[in-house]
């Protein structure tokens, strides 16, 4: 070595227990400043290049990419800084993963007949899933005159987020729900859209249906046999006030017949596939309770 300290390439491989093609690589890109050169032009690196190369290997071990390790060697960045980023990017990668290894179980696991339906089913879908057309399907259907803070709050509820780590057939439901949600044209919204759509005060509706939902989440949770009673006069109290009238038996039996009216197949199948997706009682259950419900307490009179 000589006086200055300096080490040539070579030893600085030998140093950091690896090769000069990868000294050569990192110092190429800036991550291995030279000290100097020799008289005949060939790199010489400091004494501190081996812990630094010993640093820049063990993060480029973690997957951390070359221009992050500038930062964090250059301290424009801290290293917690950094590997918080990489956790958050590798949870992003396995979701992924377990995406399309649950992807390909559900192709794997359908008959001949079903393959080509359901590789263009799980290929329309993004990687990680995005909720973005579910989202935008619930924009649409929804009434024009329902307030912005609904519009988002039934969204943000109707939209069911793609399980973290997702069953074939779960793959397949939310791929449905996408095709569903993708293939409806503002004609065809017209027909998917419920009752409430018609009411004359929306807001007033949604948020006694929000109230009814609830209190049926409730009941349903702590009873095997649960009473929707406190459930169901809420629910129908919202459908009332948002017509302007009030809760009566008469009501109640034009409400029966005019929620059937309304009961779209495409809604139905909806509700059927989100509910595949989430342990919890989508709105779509819960409004389904109430209905049946309201049905039997006007058939007992």
């Amino acid at each position: 070595m000589p006086e200055d300290g300096t080490l040539s390439i070579g030893e600085l491989a030998a140093q950091a227990k690896t090769t000069v093609k990868t000294v050569r690589f990192y110092s190429d890109q800036g991550l291995l400043p030279e000290a100097s050169r020799s008289s005949g032009g060939h790199r010489r690196y400091g004494p501190e290049a081996p812990a630094r190369l010993r640093t820049i290997r063990a993060l480029r071990s973690l997957g951390v990419p070359v221009p992050e390790i500038g930062r964090v060697l250059d301290r424009g960045d801290t290293l917690e800084a950094v590997v918080a980023r990489r956790l958050d990017d590798l949870g992003t990668e396995l979701a992924a993963l377990r995406w399309r290894e649950a992807a390909l179980r559900a192709v794997q696991d359908g008959s001949p007949e079903q393959l080509a339906e359901r590789l263009e089913l799980i290929g329309a879908v993004s990687v990680p899933p995005s909720t973005s057309a579910l989202a935008q399907y619930w924009r649409r259907l929804l009434p024009v005159r329902l307030s912005a803070r609904l519009r988002a709050a039934v969204t943000d509820a109707a939209v069911p987020q793609p399980p973290a780590d997702p069953t074939p057939d779960q793959v397949l439901a939310f791929a449905r729900l996408h095709a569903l949600a993708a293939a409806a044209t503002d004609h065809c919204l017209a027909s998917h859209r419920p009752a409430t759509d018609t009411a004359a005060h929306p807001d007033l509706l949604y948020d006694g249906l929000h109230e009814a939902y609830q209190l049926a989440d409730a009941a349903l949770r702590t009873d095997h046999s649960p009473s929707l009673g406190e459930a169901l006069d809420c629910y129908v109290a919202a459908h009332a006030r948002a017509s302007d009238t009030r809760d009566s038996p008469a009501f109640r039996r034009s409400l029966v017949v005019r929620l059937a009216m309304a009961d779209h197949p495409v809604m139905s199948r909806y509700w059927q596939l989100a509910g595949q997706l989430t342990p919890d009682l989508t709105l779509g259950g819960a409004d389904f309770h109430l209905r049946e419900a309201l049905t039997v307490s006007v058939a007992a009179g």
